[in-house]
């Protein structure tokens, strides 16, 4: 599996990729990740590509490798090892995945993450569309991130959703007592954060805010929320905190504006028994059914967004309505489930080298690249 963004960055393509490669170790089938690490990989079975560097990219920055450097220990990796399938995550993202489909030394799957209006589509659709010929099979993880490829290159997709692993939530935390909404992301526009501190200002006194990560909004949207001591500002958290910080809020806020092509945080908060408000985003409003498993607002409107929020606070028949619908929800959309229908994927590109069979136990990407030097 090869990753174009920092594997010890946050992130939910990261994430993603070290969950499905841990799912797919666990059915009996060694999984090599690749990826630019800035430090020690976070896990083992990873192959550090070097440092990203950070590009702005679908309204966002990410933590991107296209250096020459990290392109040689692509290359490298893919001349020493003999691997069977390699599996790119955001195939054209410049750097290591790029580089690998135009060396193509085995067969490829590809998946699809971003959702939303490319300038790398427009500027280079047509080496973009080369590229993506040398494909066997292209997955996406929402119907939006697939119309996004395929309005730029053509091609089928089949629709993969993002997964989770079910036993990290099923771990009941203590529910605080006070009202307290959890927000975790990136401090950007596209995640709305700006929209659920207005949002504040129509909520009761007894209402805290919980704020998760930061970014290059983090200093403005303070100044924003100036003197409301309900607010609390916990900068970059951990997995383990995010998780317990789900379990004990009394609801999860996702007001984003747009830009999400799947929205795994509310399956996340499902999981853990966590009422889900967010913004009505496609990205959104397709995994969280309207008044099932989710209360949905109108997209940028603080007015609006505090209602959905009263509701999930003081509603507690709607609450649990929506929390028992969340929870079996979030049951569709296991990693297990997930890592399964990968491995029929990968039999099936297989299909195209049928001397090099896929069966458990046989490794993706055989040795190391520990002669790689830095």
């Amino acid at each position: 599996m090869i990753s174009p963004y920092s594997l010890t960055v946050p992130g939910g393509v990261q994430n993603q990729i070290l969950c499905l490669a841990k799912a797919v170790r666990k059915l009996g089938i060694d999984v090599r990740v690749l990826g630019p690490c800035d430090g020690p990989p976070p896990e083992t079975g990873i192959t550090p590509l070097g440092n990203s560097l950070p590009m702005a990219t679908n309204g966002s920055i990410a933590p991107l490798a296209p250096d020459a450097a990290a392109q040689l220990r692509v290359i490298r990796a893919l001349r020493d090892e003999q691997f069977d399938v390699l599996h790119v995550h955001e195939p054209l993202a410049p750097g290591p995945t790029l580089t690998a489909i135009v060396l193509k030394q085995s067969p490829i799957v590809a998946t699809y993450h971003r959702s939303g209006h490319s300038k790398f589509y427009d500027y280079f659709n047509r080496p973009a569309k080369w590229a993506a010929s040398r494909i066997e099979i292209n997955c996406a993880v929402s119907e939006e991130a697939a119309k996004t490829a395929r309005d730029a290159l053509g091609g089928e997709y089949e629709i993969l959703f993002n997964g989770i692993d079910l036993d990290l939530f099923r771990n009941d935390g203590q529910r605080k007592t006070n009202p307290t909404i959890f927000f975790v992301g990136r401090h950007e526009p596209r995640k709305g954060l700006e929209v659920l501190i207005r949002s504040m200002g129509y909520l009761p006194q007894e209402v805290n805010l919980w704020v998760a990560s930061e970014g290059p909004e983090t200093n403005r949207l303070k100044d924003l929320a100036k003197g409301d001591t309900r607010i609390s500002w916990l900068g970059t958290i951990s997995d383990s905190e995010k998780i317990q910080r789900l379990q004990e809020c009394s609801v999860l806020c996702a007001p984003s504006l747009g830009g999400e092509s799947f929205g795994i945080v509310l399956l996340e908060a499902m999981a853990a028994g966590t009422p889900v408000v967010s913004s009505s985003i496609p990205g959104y409003s397709k995994l969280a059914r309207e008044g099932a498993d989710a209360i949905l607002t109108k997209t940028g409107d603080p007015i609006s967004l505090s209602d959905g929020l009263r509701l999930a606070l003081y509603n507690s028949e709607l609450t649990k309505e929506i929390v028992d619908s969340g929870r079996n929800r979030a049951e569709q959309f296991s990693m297990e489930k997930l890592a399964n229908r990968y491995i029929d994927v990968y039999q099936r590109a297989l299909s195209t080298a049928p001397s090099v069979p896929l069966a458990k136990g046989r490794q993706f990407f055989s040795g190391t690249l520990d002669g790689l030097k830095s």
